[in-house]
């Protein structure tokens, strides 16, 4: 990389004085600008200010992601995209649930709320986008099929199961976390050895070849830039997720409204940036690596934000409940179903994507409704 390139780089780069501001502006006058909670306006200046850093933070962690990713070649460039994406996730959803009263539900709330988001509303997008302006798209359907191999038993594992193992106390025991805890981490790093080392064929495309050529011009000096402020923007992110703990609790616990909404918040925080990525992807006919976005984005969630929390539950002994309740559950089981059946032919299609959005604008109507 040619030294005279860097000042043009850095310029991209200033979202990130933002985010240090903020941060410095917090740190100054943190306990001031959390005093006024209690007035609509300010409440929401302040909700929609920390948001807004947070998720700029976080699109620019995806973006200096995306670039390694190049460099990588897939199936490499989704796993440093996902990997990223799921500690912004255990970040934000620890800084809420040490915040306040305990919210033992949030947790749930939060990995039920992403697979939502990705599976129905990513997805949906993406193939529709996808679908509207190439028609038909193919993918590895043997790729799909180990994402969903290893989703669906997890999924089921995770948040169906404890409504009947921790019955009648909503609480997993030690020894079922523990479980849980080792059988998501194993499976997930047993499905990165099949990714990356003994099946990589089945999550590449011919034409990440080209794309990964285009970028590797760059050098050695490209990839620690971006490495680096791939870090720089995460330092500010784990800083003021704790801050935004303050009017999610208010609106949440003093205003009544549904604990589920903390989830949500948190949900479109760490899958906006990737779902922008996905749909991108697919709009540009690159449907395999939209596929491994989404999918990959709903693996990392189930294999490990589930044991980094269950851990940090049982090291801060705020008891977690991960068994979904009523409606909930039946548009989980009702998800991963429909996405079964999504991906189940090597080819996708613009009625594929509206049935995955209605199943999405369910949650939402559900949500509040229900």
């Amino acid at each position: 990389m040619r030294l005279g390139g860097f000042p043009r780089l850095l310029r991209r780069e200033w979202f990130l004085a933002v985010s240090v501001a903020t941060s410095i502006a917090f740190v100054c006058y943190g306990t001031r600008l959390l005093d006024g909670l209690d007035g609509p306006l300010w409440l929401a200046v302040i909700f929609l200010w920390l948001f807004a850093v947070i998720l700029g933070s976080a699109l620019a962690v995806v973006r200096h992601a995306e670039h390694l990713g190049h460099r990588l070649g897939e199936p490499y460039g989704t796993l440093v995209l996902t990997l990223s994406i799921t500690a912004i996730e255990v970040i934000s959803i620890t800084a809420i649930m040490l915040h306040g009263d305990n919210n033992p539900t949030l947790a749930r709330d939060t990995l039920f709320a992403v697979t939502m988001i990705v599976l129905n509303g990513m997805v949906g997008l993406s193939l529709l986008a996808g679908g509207w302006r190439h028609r038909e798209q193919q993918y590895n359907l043997q790729g799909a099929n180990a994402y969903l191999g290893v989703v669906i038993p997890l999924g089921i594992l995770a948040l169906v199961m404890p409504n009947y193992t921790a019955y009648p106390q909503k609480t997993l025991t030690f020894a079922q976390e523990a479980f849980l805890a080792v059988i998501c981490a194993g499976l997930y790093i047993a499905f990165l050895a099949l990714q990356t080392r003994r099946h990589r064929a089945y999550f590449a495309a011919t034409e990440d070849d080209d794309e990964t050529a285009s970028v590797m011009h760059g050098g050695a000096a490209r990839t620690t830039f971006h490495a680096l402020f791939l870090l720089a923007y995460m330092i500010p992110v784990v800083y003021l997720a704790e801050k935004l703990a303050h009017p999610v609790d208010y609106v949440v616990e003093t205003l009544g409204k549904p604990a589920a909404l903390a989830g949500l918040v948190m949900a479109v925080l760490v899958a906006t940036p990737e779902g922008i990525g996905a749909v991108r992807a697919a709009r540009g006919n690159h449907m395999q690596r939209s596929v491994n976005i989404f999918l990959g984005s709903v693996l990392s969630t189930i294999g490990l934000t589930i044991p980094a929390i269950l851990i940090i539950s049982h090291l801060t002994a705020h008891p977690i409940e991960l068994g979904l309740q009523h409606t909930d559950l039946v548009l989980f089981l009702l998800t991963l179903t429909v996405s079964l059946v999504t991906f189940s032919s090597g080819h996708t299609n613009v009625l594929q994507g509206a049935v995955h959005l209605i199943l999405f604008v369910a949650y939402l109507f559900y949500m509040f409704q229900g």
